[in-house]
């Protein structure tokens, strides 16, 4: 018998996932070119001909021995001082090769900071809409989460509802920006005033409260939009990152955590990640994958491929009389639902073969997830049954 708490998880299983899976068989019965898949974050743009060349290139000069071998829990150092110095130079920081730690992908990383900061009854405050998967990592250790509602004008934090709900039990907040699922931004201003009411927070309260960025998207932001660096604004800021969508890698499992000096207990936190990330049992990121992200610091994100999938998307549905606001960054579209039940629209739209995520699965109900990072085609030849979807929704 499986263990209790995994019974509803089981039940729960991400409806995203389910998505994709249905996907693959509609497109075995009607033709992948028929089927209109936006269910899933995963690039339709290949990976940089740099990565293929860096993992060549470790291949045939390293010992396979070494190369395969198990490092330090933290990555190889070499791999965090070329990290440590590419974000000093493009954010005006000043890490070392001790701030970071390689992690299996950001999802890893998340794991092992909540691992690493909570226990049992601990808060972590989400922002709505959010990332689903949230909930089972802050569970994963005891904790409880806390939801903010979505502030469905512009989609930043709603920071009046975050401050009532900031508690002596609050450990960290988690955001997310460029943002799944709206593609939001949080401005500058924005993160101001949240640093501003942490440190009141802290002061209050006399604890800690950690904020902790989740940053896949960092690079894909489009019309000049710039994306602050958190450790820049507030002290107890964690990064964690992942390669998975700017080198289009989201199988290979790689990414880090930036850990800054200036982090409360810092010694204690570093050496405490560490512990959880072989206690979880990753043990250390990919060793390869370690070396050949290393090599490609400076390639560069396809941005102009997902900007004109992204125009071409929000033009179309815009003028078919479709709700939605324009992505700042990231590759997903948040667009109203015509009908109260976004469920009951993303039924309809599988009649035209066009999978969307309903809101739901993020907190923020009356509203579907649309995935753009698909093939042009895919876009322009979905929208005839967008179409018909807005002639039978919105008349």
């Amino acid at each position: 018998m499986i263990a209790d708490k995994m019974v509803s998880l089981v039940k729960n299983s991400s409806a995203i996932r389910a998505m994709f899976e249905e996907g693959k068989i509609l497109a075995a019965k009607y033709g992948a070119e028929n089927v209109y898949d936006f269910s899933l974050g995963n690039p339709n743009v290949p990976a940089p001909v740099q990565v293929k060349e860096a993992i060549i290139e470790e291949l045939n000069k390293e010992d396979p021995v070494v190369l395969h071998g198990y490092m330090n829990n933290s990555g190889y150092e070499d791999v965090r001082d070329a990290i440590a110095q590419s974000i000093n130079k493009k954010f005006d920081t000043a890490f070392t090769e001790k701030n970071i730690i390689m992690t299996v992908g950001a999802a890893g990383g998340l794991n092992v900071i909540l691992k690493t900061l909570l226990n049992p009854g601990d808060e972590v405050i989400a922002i709505a809409p959010y990332f689903g998967e949230y909930n089972s990592y802050v569970s994963n250790y005891d904790g409880k989460i806390v939801v903010v509602s979505p502030n469905t004008v512009d989609f930043q934090p709603n920071l009046e509802e975050m401050e009532q709900k900031i508690t002596a039990k609050t450990k960290a907040v988690i955001i997310n920006s460029p943002n799944n699922p709206t593609g939001v931004v949080y401005s500058e201003a924005t993160i101001m005033k949240m640093a501003d009411m942490l440190r009141a927070k802290q002061k209050e309260f006399g604890t800690d409260i950690y904020l902790i960025s989740d940053e896949p998207y960092r690079e894909l932001a489009y019309d000049g939009v710039e994306v602050p660096y958190l450790t820049k604004y507030y002290e107890n800021a964690i990064i964690g990152y992942s390669f998975s969508k700017s080198l289009s890698l989201p199988g290979e499992r790689i990414g880090y955590l930036v850990i800054s000096n200036e982090v409360a207990d810092f010694e204690d936190v570093l050496a405490a990640a560490n512990v959880a990330t072989r206690i979880l049992g990753y043990v250390n990121a990919p060793s390869l994958m370690q070396k050949a992200v290393a090599k490609c610091l400076d390639a560069q994100a396809d941005v102009p491929y997902y900007d004109r999938n992204r125009e071409t998307l929000y033009s179309g549905l815009k003028e078919m009389g479709f709700e939605c606001i324009k992505p700042e960054g990231a590759f997903y579209l948040f667009m109203k639902s015509p009908i109260a039940d976004e469920k009951e629209f993303c039924q309809a739209a599988k009649k035209h073969n066009i999978l969307i995520v309903p809101g739901s699965s993020f907190a923020c109900p009356g509203y579907v997830r649309i995935a753009y990072c698909v093939s042009y085609e895919t876009i322009v030849n979905s929208m005839p049954g967008f179409k018909a979807l807005a002639e039978e929704f919105l008349g």
